[in-house]
């Protein structure tokens, strides 16, 4: 008897006629939604390690004993390890196979918070911190490609894309939290050590539920386009990182700002005619890409303008502890959550990313300009509340959508590397927001304590007009993230899927076309 693809009978129906409904999930991976938590968990592991060791730096300095002047390299060093490798970590996913890299990122990862939290030195946890940077670098970029090929029907995705949004846009503020409860209950060495918990539940379950498999045809590693685009990255963090510590007149942050520039025109005019380049610039040229890459680079810049200040303001005006700290932000990681999700299943599908993205970057610039209005004599519930919550939803708007786009439509061999992208352009928005909000606070600050008495009062007053000073810039990033995407966004839903046939070579051949607006 002739069976039919499912394995049935070739009788139509119950009772054998009649047409047999199409099942809506054949061809969908029957374990997606596992992929989706273990994704999301590993991700989170990542997101909050750029926050969850802030909370613990006074504590590992008291007990390490290192000084204020080298205190930055804790963060520094991961961030540099991170930004600088994504590309390279992005292009290994996609050459060596997705869930080999991933299980690779998250034992390296998890190795070194095994090391970091056992540092007898500062050394040794500056080291481990890099080692985790560039563990993260591999695990990232493998993560959400890994997403990008799992979650194939456009209605799904979008669920998988706005909670994995939700998770990226709000894992900061969970580290806050999470950071202030281990090392205000337990030992600072705990922000390290927790990741282990994380990486064991991720490990197991992926080496489960991740599909195996890499490109039969691989093609080389472009190593001159890894060496331009990885020191590139790494001059433009480090030059930003030593601006917030040195300020932007040193030598050593504009001579590496201009080298990190002088790298990435050089790596560019190499992937033009590499062979097999190592970010092919068809996947950053299609315009709804480009303008989700830009859209998730102003909010990443844009977001320290809530925690970082914010985070101060909290603890250092209001006299909140550090779990206290972390609690002010849930409501506003509930908001991205909820508007991560409805912005991904119901407004992008039917509106398109062009009024959505704009959106959301204007009620975060709302909520920035609000923030300004706090005082002394502000306290939570009327003059904190609703401004967080309302960047809530702004990020929600922008997150998810952004990402959900970048990734969208890109051939199955470009997945890793688009996936990197976002996180570069994230990490980078990062180092440059930190150093540019840092750097304008702490000027302003100065100016206003200049020629006054110096009082409590006044240092206080300072103090408060140096966040002012962040949340209006915060808030100009956004307004321009709004005009530039509302810009660059075609109008109409995204396309969901790469065209058919599509090759790496097809693409070389006949790059794609970008439809008019």
């Amino acid at each position: 008897m002739a069976t039919n693809p499912a394995g049935g009978s070739g009788a139509s129906g119950a009772s054998g006629t009649g047409p047999v409904a199409p099942d809506k999930n054949a061809g969908l991976d029957p374990r997606r939604w596992m992929v989706l938590g273990v994704v999301a968990l590993a991700q989170l592991m990542v997101v909050l390690d750029a926050t969850i060791v802030n909370i613990a730096l006074p504590s590992a300095q008291e007990d390490l004993g290192f000084d204020d002047g080298d205190r930055q390299w804790v963060v520094t060093a991961y961030a540099l390890a991170f930004g600088s490798l994504l590309l390279l970590g992005g292009r290994i996913a996609d050459l060596a196979g997705r869930k080999r890299a991933f299980l690779a990122g998250l034992v390296g990862f998890a190795t070194a918070s095994a090391i970091g939290g056992a540092s007898v030195s500062f050394e040794m946890l500056v080291a481990a911190r890099a080692l985790q940077g560039a563990c993260g670098a591999l695990l990232a970029p493998a993560a959400l490609s890994l997403l990008t090929t799992t979650f194939t029907d456009p209605a799904e995705r979008g669920k998988a894309f706005g909670i994995y949004g939700a998770v990226a846009g709000g894992g900061g503020a969970v580290g806050l939290l999470l950071g202030g409860i281990l090392t205000e209950y337990l030992d600072w060495r705990w922000c390290l050590y927790v990741n282990l918990i994380f990486a064991v539940i991720a490990l197991v379950a992926g080496a489960r539920v991740l599909a195996p498999g890499a490109p039969a045809d691989r093609n080389g590693l472009d190593i001159p386009g890894t060496l331009l685009a990885s020191a590139g990255l790494f001059c433009i963090v480090y030059g930003f990182s030593n601006a917030e510590q040195h300020g932007w007149r040193d030598a050593g942050t504009w001579g590496c700002l201009l080298l990190g520039l002088a790298f990435l025109v050089g790596f560019v005019l190499w992937v033009r005619r590499a062979p097999h380049p190592l970010l092919p610039l068809r996947v950053v040229l299609d315009r709804n890409r480009g303008a989700s890459y830009f859209a998730v680079f102003v909010a990443g810049a844009g977001m320290f303008g809530v925690f970082l200040f914010l985070t101060y303001f909290l603890q250092q005006s209001l006299r909140y502890s550090p779990v206290e700290t972390g609690l002010a932000f849930l409501p506003m990681v509930a908001m991205m959550v909820a508007t991560s999700v409805t912005a991904q299943n119901i407004l992008v599908p039917r509106l398109g990313p062009r009024p959505v993205v704009p959106v959301g970057m204007a009620l975060a610039a709302a909520a920035m300009a609000w923030l300004t209005a706090l005082d002394l004599n502000s306290t939570y519930v009327p003059h904190v509340l609703l401004p967080l919550m309302l960047a809530g939803t702004g990020l929600g708007l922008v997150m998810a959508p952004a990402m959900a786009v970048a990734t969208a439509a890109v051939r199955t061999e470009d997945a890793g590397v688009a996936s990197a992208m976002v996180n570069t352009c994230q990490q980078i928005g990062g180092s440059i927001g930190i150093a540019v909000l840092n750097t304008l606070a702490a000027s302003a600050a100065t100016r206003y304590a200049q020629g006054k008495p110096p009082t409590p009062q006044t240092l206080a007053q300072a103090q408060l007009h140096s966040y002012d000073t962040a949340y209006w810039w915060s808030a100009g990033f956004f307004a321009v993230g709004a005009v530039v995407t509302v810009l660059l966004y075609r109008s109409g839903p995204p396309a969901t899927k790469a065209p058919e046939g599509a090759s790496w070579e097809a693409g070389r051949a006949a790059p794609e076309r970008m439809p008019s607006v």
